[in-house]
């Protein structure tokens, strides 16, 4: 197989006449390094253990301290495009209540925490070259929150490597295939290529609060704030506790080897370890995405690493043009930003309620994030209605539901009343008419070609076929 020397001249070069950051272009040498070694990218079960004695949230007895917001950045991830969900511009530009989009609600949570404790509260964006545009224009009615880039920098984007020999991957039918978003651990790379970190240390900003920004739950919390600044940890994750349903995701564990905390994803999982790692009562919290990060530590933690942190490389296995699957065959090499637990020395985990992680990744969550199940609390927070008692309605919608606005057509008078939904199943072309109510588990069935309408009525523990 190639050798480091021979193949990183052309990626150099490549990255270089793009105007890559080097920062970004130090990121993807690392990665690279990783591949051409022939390391093993993998985690293994033996290397790990369980994690416990983690504290919760609502043991903590700190009080919070609304004067550590001069010095903490709230940064939101918002690089995606969803176009799982047919849409072919940022998801967070999606309705989510009434006329309110992801990016209005965060905007006016940002303005309502201003206005409660008198203070300024510094917002940042990490956008990607597909999400920019369209989220800049979104957000130019909301002046107070910032602008240009103040409000703004961009994700790095990263080179696809061919399977065959490890050369950058060429497709001159559209050369943007070439290129790839490098994963969510480029925050780091891309704070610092782009001269963000820095400017934010000048400001004498300290402390940095991350979430996904279609995770809605993320919010700012004085008391999360307050107990990260008194731990003195560098990096904090907020985890949750793994249900069945979470079982495929990531989970956090502790290496055998010193102790650490750390992220296994289940790219990293080889498929004998797969039972394991889907054992929720032995590996029991899974990373929400929502972290906390000492941006002095994280600027140290540069200059030690010689310029590019050690995260682990994640090896996807595509074609250079995803939509032709006789095209070349290429890997993406990604890192993702919670992995960072394993760089910092002293990283911690804080276990949070359910409710700081709605995130939105299928018309499913939407569906019910729309509907009475969910409350805007005065403060532009989506909160799951109180009468649900923590537990959000489980939603199955038909494949043909799939995209956005195959859904807004299967509700067009407004989602049914979920309030007291358990599981809704929608199967085959249906509408629902106004005033549908659903309780319990119900499923509606049409298993004709043609449309059927889902009449105003209370339905309770039943299987309608229409």
């Amino acid at each position: 197989m190639a050798s480091m020397d021979e193949v990183w001249p052309a990626y150099q070069a490549k990255m270089e006449k793009e105007g890559c950051n080097e920062a970004g272009i130090a990121a993807f040498k690392y990665n690279l390094g990783v591949l051409v070694s022939g390391a093993n990218v993998m985690i293994p079960e033996s290397a790990l253990d369980p994690v416990a004695g983690l504290q919760r949230l609502e043991e903590l007895t700190v009080q919070p301290d609304p004067s550590l917001l001069s010095k903490t950045v709230i940064l939101k991830l918002n690089g995606g495009l969803g176009t799982g969900m047919g849409l072919e511009k940022a998801k967070s530009l999606l309705p989510v209540t009434g006329d309110n989009t992801f990016l209005d609600l965060i905007a006016k949570q940002v303005a309502s925490m201003k206005g409660e404790f008198k203070s300024d509260v510094a917002f940042i964006l990490m956008n990607s070259f597909a999400t920019s545009a369209d989220t800049l224009e979104a957000l130019s009615k909301y002046p107070d929150l910032g602008t240009g880039s103040d409000l703004e920098f961009q994700q790095n984007k990263a080179p696809k490597v061919t399977a065959a020999d490890f050369s950058p991957a060429t497709w001159e039918k559209d050369p943007g295939h070439e290129w790839c978003p490098p994963g969510h651990g480029d925050l780091y790379p891309a704070m610092k290529g782009s001269g963000t970190l820095d400017k934010l240390l000048e400001k004498g900003f300290k402390y940095m609060f991350v979430s996904n920004s279609d995770n809605l739950g993320a919010t700012m919390d004085l008391k999360i704030l307050a107990h990260f600044a008194a731990s003195g940890a560098p990096f904090m994750m907020e985890v949750a506790d793994r249900t069945e349903a979470d079982k495929k995701g990531g989970h956090l564990a502790r290496a055998k080897e010193g102790g650490g905390l750390l992220l296994r994803e289940v790219a990293q999982c080889t498929d004998e370890d797969e039972k394991a790692f889907q054992d929720i009562t032995k590996y029991t919290f899974f990373n929400t995405n929502n972290l906390w990060v000492d941006i002095v530590a994280l600027k140290e933690l540069f200059e030690k690493a010689g310029g590019a942190l050690p995260l682990p490389v994640i090896k996807n296995s595509k074609t250079v043009d995803p939509r032709d699957k006789a095209s070349t065959k290429v890997l993406q090499l990604e890192t993702a930003m919670g992995a960072a637990i394993e760089c910092f020395p002293g990283a911690t985990a804080l276990v949070i309620p359910r409710s700081r992680f709605a995130p939105v990744k299928t018309t499913n969550d939407l569906l019910a994030l729309r509907s009475d199940a969910y409350m805007l609390t005065p403060d532009f927070r989506i909160v799951l209605n109180e009468a649900r008692k923590g537990v959000p309605p489980t939603i199955k919608l038909d494949g043909m539901y799939k995209f956005v606005d195959a859904m807004d057509a299967l509700i067009p008078e407004g989602p049914p009343s979920l309030i007291e939904c358990t599981k809704l199943v929608v199967e085959g072309p249906v509408t629902f008419a106004k005033g549908v109510v659903i309780k319990g588990v119900v499923t509606i069935k049409n298993s004709s070609a043609s449309s059927k309408v889902v009449a105003a009525a209370l339905y309770e523990d039943t299987t309608v076929e229409l």
